[in-house]
């Protein structure tokens, strides 16, 4: 099937497609007339990229994790090396929502303390030099 097609069959479009395959997540073969030909399985390959890329797996992730993947879900074989790779993202990911966190807490802190300080004693933004940011 050409890229068309393989983009009206998943929902994906062929800008999206094109990028899967320059990253090595998706194979197409070229016809006698240079266009991408994609095999039947590309759209369950290309399914299996979407679930894995909204569990937040980078591209270089999936590579490594797809032949491990059956089903569309995916489904993925639990070999020693591949629970490592899962497990190393997952730390990276709660190291991330930690820093997060503890950011949110002290901006809440300090709008909680700017409220309570009140905005009689502001300079005005243009003598600080500050513009005002929306909320």
């Amino acid at each position: 099937m050409l890229i068309g097609e393989l983009s009206r069959r998943t929902g994906v479009n062929a800008h999206q497609l094109r990028y899967y395959a320059a990253q090595g997540l998706l194979e197409a073969d070229r016809g006698a007339n240079g266009y991408r030909e994609y095999r039947e399985n590309a759209v369950l390959r290309v399914k299996q990229i979407r679930h894995l890329l909204g569990a937040g797996l980078s591209s270089e992730d999936i590579a490594y994790l797809l032949p491990c993947a059956t089903g569309e879900a995916p489904e993925l074989f639990g070999c020693p090396e591949l629970l490592a790779a899962m497990r190393s993202r997952l730390r990276r990911l709660d190291d991330r929502m930690t820093a997060l966190a503890r950011s949110r807490d002290a901006l809440a802190g300090y709008i909680d303390a700017a409220e309570r300080m009140g905005g009689e004693k502001c300079p005005p933004f243009g003598d600080a030099g500050l513009e005002p940011v929306s909320a």
